[in-house]
């Protein structure tokens, strides 16, 4: 089977995928588990892999997901115990004091907070900082969960520029350059990037006031009486049951600000503070098994439903993204490491170069910048910059583009998208989080996003960053 029918083979199988989400014909878990399944089956009748190999390619695939599903898990653990100690009902009275009725303000307040949590340049430590403090405040105030995750994934794209994140680490990488020197040139890109991130923040605001958001809105007005009272008794139970610990409150918020401060500071790995916060706020707050068990028990299954999708999500990482070494290990392709078998995105990358057409060779900056929202739905951070970089850098050289403003289009273009893709998992935490289906976030935010790399792209051509 050759290297081409390979690639049009992962193109099927994502469109597989998206079409089937979309669709609402089953849910991601399985359609992440079935169609990579089906994938893996056909290279191996097609004599491109062995069973062996499909068996070691989804063995890694679950050492990447593999610690965002503990996160997860022992995060929804975690702000489920918070949730049930009444630690979030006087955060959220203390923020809507604050905010009062503006739906705007708290839109701009989500995009202040993603900025800020993501300057570690770790997403799924962003996600568990802002959608658990935010989300609360858009269901009180009728906005939608989408919009929350749609203003966050665009100010944490924007922050991912910083050097130390992912994606300017491995362009730089490619280019044999600092990650710093790479930072430097998209600096100003960044700041305009920050500043438009904001101005998305109060347009969705705007939005959310117009179809009846906020406290006092056409929606809240809309709700029936019966609903109202219906609230009114929950809210009435919620504080005054058994698992309510108003006179924890001080002790939850230092453990919980220790618990961030423990993920932002990157000592262990994302799922440890987690773990060793859950253990402590249900030692602390609810002694004994008996309760301990009810409490684990009334939050196992969103942490089950997310855990599952996170393991199909470790079936289409393994079959589509790793190859294999010349020691026949299964890796992801990176500069210096050669290749015995690439991989399905590899092969994929490989069909976009071949179809490319030469009179865009010229203006290929401009061209990747163009497809970089659509393509991240497509590919994972690692295969995008190891796998499709070196690839465009070598067609580039043959229309006489320079590299570095290749990968600057990549970076900065690319970088929008990272957290609408599913094929990165701290998109399923945050989805997870958010309680929306990856369709529903893809739908909501994609337009939004690419839209917005593309105003940063033509900021870059402004600035004379990136050549016409």
């Amino acid at each position: 089977m050759s290297e081409v029918v390979v690639g049009l083979l992962g193109f099927a199988c994502i469109v597989a995928i998206v079409v089937t989400l979309f669709k609402s014909k089953t849910l991601p878990s399985i359609a992440f588990i079935i169609f990579p399944m089906i994938l893996g089956v056909i290279l191996v009748f097609g004599g491109y892999y062995s069973w062996e190999n499909i068996g070691k390619l989804i063995k890694s695939g679950f050492s990447s997901t593999g610690p965002t599903a503990a996160l997860f898990v022992f995060s929804v653990l975690y702000f489920g115990i918070m949730t049930d100690a009444g630690m979030f009902d006087v955060i959220i009275g203390k923020l809507m004091l604050l905010v009062k009725d503006n739906v705007i303000g708290v839109c701009v307040m989500t995009c202040i907070i993603a900025l800020i949590g993501h300057l570690d340049g770790g997403g799924a430590s962003t996600f568990c900082i802002v959608v658990p403090a935010m989300l609360p405040v858009y269901k009180k105030m009728h906005m939608r969960p989408t919009t929350l995750l749609r203003i966050s994934v665009i100010a944490m794209g924007v922050l991912n520029l910083m050097p130390w994140a992912g994606p300017t680490m491995r362009a730089a990488t490619v280019l044999g350059i600092e990650a710093g020197s790479l930072w430097q040139t998209i600096l100003p890109i960044q700041a305009c990037g920050i500043v438009l991130a904001l101005a998305v923040a109060v347009l969705n605001g705007i939005i959310e006031q117009k179809r009846g958001a906020g406290l006092n809105g056409k929606l809240a007005q809309e709700a029936t009486h019966l609903n109202s009272v219906e609230e009114a008794a929950a809210e009435a139970e919620s504080a005054n049951n058994e698992l309510a610990r108003p006179k924890l409150f001080v002790f939850n918020i230092i453990l919980t600000i220790a618990v961030i401060a423990l993920l932002i500071k990157d000592i262990f790995p994302s799922y440890v503070p987690f773990m060793i916060g859950v253990a402590i706020a249900i030692l602390v707050n609810y002694p004994g098994a008996k309760m301990q068990k009810k409490i684990i028990n009334l939050h196992s299954g969103p942490a089950l439903m997310m855990c599952s999708t996170l393991m199909g999500a470790a079936v289409l990482m393994g079959v589509l993204v790793y190859g294999f070494n010349a020691d026949g290990a299964a890796v992801i392709a990176k500069p210096g490491v050669e290749m015995m078998k690439t991989s399905v995105v590899s092969n994929m990358a490989g069909i976009i170069s071949m179809i490319l057409p030469a009179a865009l060779g010229q203006h290929l900056p401009l061209v990747i910048g163009i497809l970089s929202v659509p393509l991240a739905l497509c590919f994972d951070t690692d295969s995008y910059f190891y796998g499709m970089l070196p690839v465009m850098i070598a067609i580039g050289a043959s229309f006489g583009v320079e590299a570095f403003p290749i990968a600057v289009a990549m970076v900065v273009c690319r970088n929008c998208a990272t957290f609408i893709s599913p094929m990165v998992p701290a998109t399923l935490l945050g989805i997870g989080l958010a309680d929306v289906d990856i369709k529903d976030h893809i739908k909501a935010s994609f337009g939004y996003v690419w839209i917005f790399s593309i105003l940063c792209m033509l900021f870059a051509v402004m600035l004379g960053i990136l050549p016409l």
